[in-house]
């Protein structure tokens, strides 16, 4: 506070050092600011603002002291007024570790804080509380294999190459890219089939020009609905009512169709079975993995765009792929470039700031399939639902994915060898 004689400020009343001292008599304002600009007021007023700092220090440690603590103790300690063999303080565990837990692991209808059926605490647990499998798991038989594992083997024995796609980012073109790799197979006289699991925005009815077609079901399982005699299709896309419904389901049931997908379709005999997923590492990709183990998939690949912030979460899905133990065959640089329609030449859209995906295959240890830069033909070619080489045989990007479905036999004819 400014104790000048000529302030004008309002007068500030002095402190008392002792409650025992007398009051001081009423005095005019000009009379107390003159009584402050002497040393002796000065002391007053200082020693008065410690006393009031050590007073609110006071009461502020007493009300801590009176309000309940968690404490974390050993065995037989008093916690919060409860005796307690043990109590910890745990952090939330999101290691990869524990997101990756096979489905069999989780039953369909498990609660979210499920252990696993392969837990020691499995129908033990809090969590197990209601749950309708807590007796299985606690009897030791819901730990059985799922017998939909040798289902799915038994239906895709027929099947010489079973490849996922998949992306860590969303929108990198990995459903374009499905469908143009499924065209260039069949194109090679190959018999190829494409399933879309990518359940809540399934895009390839129409990329592969089979809007308003249904699925038959006969003894032998739903068919699939072919493009020709070489190109085999299925899709939730085919089962909607309205193509503009929107699909709101939970996990549980996302998986009980791609169950029904991988055991009830009768794919035949196929050189290629191409798997097109959503983006990310989450239900779908688990279900997949898991009706898969005993099929002997050939491995999966990525797609992504030049730029690092696709780049990241492909980095992400690479360890999925390796915590999993599934086989990485390449990694695809979509978008890579602009091919421009008018002289044919290049230009770079999307900057490869930290490398682009090549770089990140060579540090990460993965296959590098191959560039395809944009090119307005490829649009327009998923919206009529054609091989972009029927609408631009010898365009730089039909030459790109030709080369990319080399690289793919190549690599799984490898893996056959």
């Amino acid at each position: 506070f400014c104790v000048g004689s000529n302030c004008r400020q309002r007068p500030v009343a002095a402190h008392l050092s002792s409650s025992s001292r007398p009051p001081l008599p009423a005095r005019k304002p000009e009379v107390l600011w003159a009584t402050m600009a002497e040393p002796s007021g000065r002391l007053t007023f200082v020693c008065g603002a410690v006393v009031g700092a050590v007073a609110a220090g006071a009461l502020t440690l007493a009300l801590t002291r009176a309000r309940p603590r968690e404490v974390v103790g050993d065995e037989g300690d008093i916690v919060n007024g409860v005796t307690s063999k043990s109590v910890e303080v745990a952090q939330p565990d999101v290691s990869s570790e524990e997101l990756v837990v096979p489905l069999q692991e989780r039953p369909d209808n498990a609660p979210e804080d499920c252990v696993g059926v392969s837990s020691e605490a499995a129908g033990k647990a809090a969590g197990c509380a209601g749950c309708p499998n807590q007796t299985l798991c606690a009897s030791g038989e819901a730990k059985k294999p799922d017998p939909a594992v040798a289902e799915v083997r038994d239906r895709l024995s027929g099947v010489k190459r079973k490849i996922l796609v998949l992306s860590g980012k969303g929108g990198v073109g990995k459903s374009t890219v499905s469908a143009q790799l499924a065209f260039g197979f069949a194109a090679r006289n190959l018999d190829a089939g494409l399933l879309d699991v990518d359940i809540c925005g399934p895009s390839v009815p129409r990329m592969l020009g089979l809007l308003g077609q249904d699925v038959h079901q006969s003894s032998e399982g739903w068919s699939p609905v072919y493009v020709d005699d070489r190109l085999a299709v299925m899709s939730i896309g085919f089962m909607l009512p309205n193509q503009d419904d929107a699909i709101i389901w939970r996990g549980p049931r996302k998986n009980g169709l791609i169950k029904q997908f991988l055991t009830d379709v009768n794919w035949g005999n196929l050189d290629a079975l191409i798997i097109d997923t959503p983006p990310g590492t989450s239900d779908e990709h688990l279900s997949i993995v898991t009706y898969l183990q005993e099929s002997s998939m050939d491995g999966a690949v990525i797609v992504t765009t030049p730029q690092e912030v696709s780049l990241m979460d492909v980095r992400k899905e690479i360890n999925f792929c390796r915590k999993v133990n599934m086989r990485i065959i390449g990694v695809i640089e979509n978008m890579s470039g602009f091919v421009c329609p008018h002289c044919n030449t290049e230009q770079t859209i999307f900057a490869p700031s930290t490398g682009g995906a090549e770089e990140m295959c060579r540090l990460m240890n993965v296959p590098f399939l191959g560039r395809i830069p944009l090119d307005s033909k490829v649009a327009q070619a998923g919206d009529a639902g054609v091989p972009l080489s029927q609408l631009n045989p010898d365009s730089t990007v039909a030459k790109a994915i030709d080369c990319v479905v080399s690289k793919i036999l190549f690599e799984t004819d490898v893996i056959k060898a």
